[in-house]
């Protein structure tokens, strides 16, 4: 199961500049945490080089949101409307409410209660506002989750495979070591679950939580279904395993059907926290995510309070608190929606139903069936989210993907990248979110066009 990286690089000094014999050295980096030279964490760094060094590639890589929408203008607008709030709404006096807006901030953040107002809105859950910690984008929420889980050197996470490379490489930080749990087309494994927390246990160690995304996942793509979501809290209860669900992209389904409802809003023994992003559904730049920690934890004096109080320690050492002004931004597009980012977000997930849609169309178009060894190229058919994962006949590494930027003008993501060993991997990762239909049939087409190349050149 443990599967990764065939080919990957190294990656150190990250879209930097290497440094020469000649020059003179303070630090070595075998001197700093082990974890900066670890492939988790250069692998984003990576990316984006590569992307830099070829601007002109399409690039069906990066799962950033569609840029097509944003608007500097509202940024104002909301900014604005959570100032009104704060005081025609909840009082406060004008010099108040800038200080709010323009001072430092309480550290657990200052839109909670709106968080609270658009998760009962849009998701069912049922939560205090005092449960949540608004932090500088979900990669903080995470951080403070599994800072605060590591107690010992026996601690050790479980998580879904594939697995989204930020929380592994802000496990690695942590010295945190991540278990791969087999995902397959039902999104988890429930057996193997089960079988790797015993494993660990029998091995003495303890498995803290599980980490996984249950709708859409990235890189997967792949979504679980409500029975089975219901079936993984039961064995979480069973047991007594706390499960991270991530969840940035479970409003971009395809269908008009009703969503299914998130771990959390089944969650009826507080086993699950929930890990909340704005980056896809209001603007990334804000860089606002929060996290839900209702958990009850006992103090030494014996006092009982949320999980979220003990996070809010760790930030109030890490970032202090999140910018008051992006909250605002978040806030105000909350209110101007009724707390509703369903309804913000009517033409992202538009956009993105298109784009998902013409993609797979795309793939089928250049990848008939019956073709000349069209049955090894392979391809998921998500039921929403930002990724496809197409599966070729030979082993897709950083240097195929430098060579199709290279040779060929189009960018994308090998899976190698999101597996925690050094397995070869025939499969890439391709990202409909920011990109137009145009750009998509130009990607494939050069996509296409290194598949036949590299088969070529493997056969010959």
């Amino acid at each position: 199961m443990r599967r990764s990286g065939g080919g990957r690089r190294a990656a150190y000094p990250p879209g930097g500049r290497a440094v020469t014999a000649t020059e003179p050295v303070d630090l070595a980096v075998a001197d700093l945490h082990p974890a900066l030279g670890d492939p988790a964490l250069t692998s984003m760094n990576f990316l984006n080089e590569v992307s830099e060094r070829y601007p002109a590639a399409v690039s069906l890589a990066a799962g950033r949101p569609y840029e097509e929408f944003f608007d500097l203008a509202a940024v104002h607008r909301h900014l604005d409307t959570f100032h009104r709030h704060l005081v025609d709404d909840l009082g406060h006096r004008p010099e108040q409410a800038r200080r709010l807006l323009l001072q430092y901030g309480r550290t657990k953040g200052i839109v909670h209660h709106l968080i609270a107002r658009n998760l009962a809105v849009d998701e069912g859950i049922t939560v205090d506002g005092e449960d949540i910690v608004v932090t500088v984008g979900c990669q903080e929420a995470m951080f403070l989750v599994l800072r605060a889980l590591r107690a010992g050197p026996t601690d050790v996470l479980l998580a879904v495979a594939p697995t989204y490379v930020g929380l592994t490489g802000a496990a690695r930080l942590v010295d945190l070591p991540v278990w791969p749990v087999a995902g397959g087309s039902s999104g988890i494994d429930l057996a193997d679950l089960a079988a790797q927390v015993r494993r660990a246990r029998a091995a003495g160690l303890r498995p803290r939580a599980c980490y996984l995304m249950p709708d859409f996942a990235n890189p997967s793509g792949v979504s679980i279904d409500t029975a089975h979501r219901r079936r993984l809290l039961d064995l979480a209860g069973q047991e007594d395993l706390l499960l991270l669900e991530d969840n940035p992209y479970g409003l971009f389904h395809v269908d008009d059907g009703p969503r299914p409802p998130t771990l959390k809003a089944l969650d009826t023994g507080r086993r699950v926290v929930y890990l909340g992003s704005f980056a896809k559904t209001v603007l990334p730049g804000a860089r606002v995510g929060y996290v839900v920690a209702d958990q009850r934890v006992a103090g030494p004096d014996g006092r009982v309070g949320p999980f979220a109080d003990q996070l809010a320690m760790i930030k109030s050492m890490v970032t202090v608190n999140t910018s008051p002004i992006a909250q605002a931004v978040i806030g105000g597009r909350l209110l101007e929606h009724g707390c509703s980012l369903v309804a913000a977000n009517t033409r992202e997930r538009s956009a993105y139903t298109r784009n998902l849609r013409h993609l797979v169309a795309g793939l089928a178009r250049r990848f008939p069936p019956g073709a000349d060894g069209a049955a090894a190229v392979r391809w998921t058919v998500p039921a929403g989210g930002f990724f496809v994962v197409v599966t070729v006949p030979f082993p897709v590494d950083d240097a195929l993907l430098d060579r199709s930027a290279r040779d060929h003008g189009v960018l994308w993501t090998p899976m190698a990248h999101f597996y925690d060993d050094t397995a070869p991997v025939h499969a890439l990762r391709l990202s409909v979110s920011a990109v137009t239909p145009e750009q998509i049939d130009v990607g494939l087409d050069r996509l296409a066009a290194l598949i036949t190349d590299e088969r070529a050149r493997r056969a010959g």
